[in-house]
């Protein structure tokens, strides 16, 4: 899988998402689920920076927006959590393990496991440049020009419509971005703001896309995709990461995600 096939380009360029099925092997899934679960057996996060994960705007300015744990977590291991998880205290209410919500946001760099998956030659493909609420990757991560970064999602469970699998809204990456995510000069509070606001999209334009443990989206940066709150007795965990092309491209100063002296933003080829 040295590239993609004509008509998986197409495809892509067609719809904005791309799934690859088979793309990692049963025990690399395997190996990838055990070693988070050494690395959240070993999580120490004090009570003060314990920080529910949301995508939705109100919540994502009032928790990870306003905190430093999360907007300055570009270069390290760090754990955000599912609502509801925590007492007023900040301490548990269910098993740790169960109360992850997203690892964040170093873990390619940092973790030998996550590194080699990252950098495996399936992953250097030349030929492409809780619930989650509607949105588009680009509106945190803004680049100039637009169409430059792409979502790599890797499920190291079967995803299903009933445990949260992934929506789109095929063809929805040429329009623009509809808001973006910028950080506040440093010292504001909250740390981040929106420019612009997210559409009411129509719920009857997703369609659910279902994949096997192992397989592989590719997420256009402006495509519109979701995920629904996972109701089941499975889980559904994954491993997600983002490439961008850096010839001609400009990382916009406003993300709030930022590379740092102790973490450049790593070559996929190395």
């Amino acid at each position: 899988m040295a590239c993609l096939s004509p008509s998986q380009l197409q495809k892509f360029q067609e719809d904005g998402f791309l799934v690859l099925e088979g793309f990692l092997s049963a025990e690399e899934c395997v190996a990838m689920q055990q070693r988070i679960g050494k690395i959240v057996a070993e999580m120490d996060v004090p009570p003060h920076c314990r920080t529910e994960f949301s995508t939705h705007e109100e919540e994502q300015l009032q928790a990870q927006g306003s905190t430093d744990y999360f907007l300055s977590s570009g270069d390290k291991i760090r754990f955000f959590f599912e609502k509801g998880v925590f007492d007023e205290k900040g301490n548990f209410l269910v098993p740790p393990e169960k109360s992850i919500n997203k690892i964040g946001h170093a873990l390619h760099a940092h973790d030998p496991i996550f590194r080699s998956i990252t950098h495996s030659p399936k992953v250097q493909q030349p030929h492409i440049g809780g619930e989650v609420f509607p949105h588009q990757d680009a509106s945190f991560l803004y680049t100039e020009p637009l169409g430059r970064v792409l979502g790599v999602w890797i499920a190291l469970e079967d995803a299903t419509v009933e445990n949260g699998c992934l929506w789109f809204i095929p063809g929805s990456h040429t329009s623009g971005v509809s808001r973006r995510m910028v950080r506040a000069p440093a010292g504001s509070a909250p740390g981040t703001s929106f420019l612009g606001s997210e559409p009411a999209w129509d719920s009857s334009l997703f369609v659910p896309t279902p994949v096997q443990k192992g397989a592989l989206v590719l997420i256009h940066g402006e495509v519109v995709h979701k995920s629904k709150q996972n109701l089941s007795d499975c889980s559904r965990q994954a491993y997600t990461f983002h490439l961008m092309e850096a010839s001609g491209t400009t990382w916009s100063p406003e993300n709030w995600l930022q590379p740092t002296a102790e973490l450049p933003f790593p070559p996929l080829y190395t």
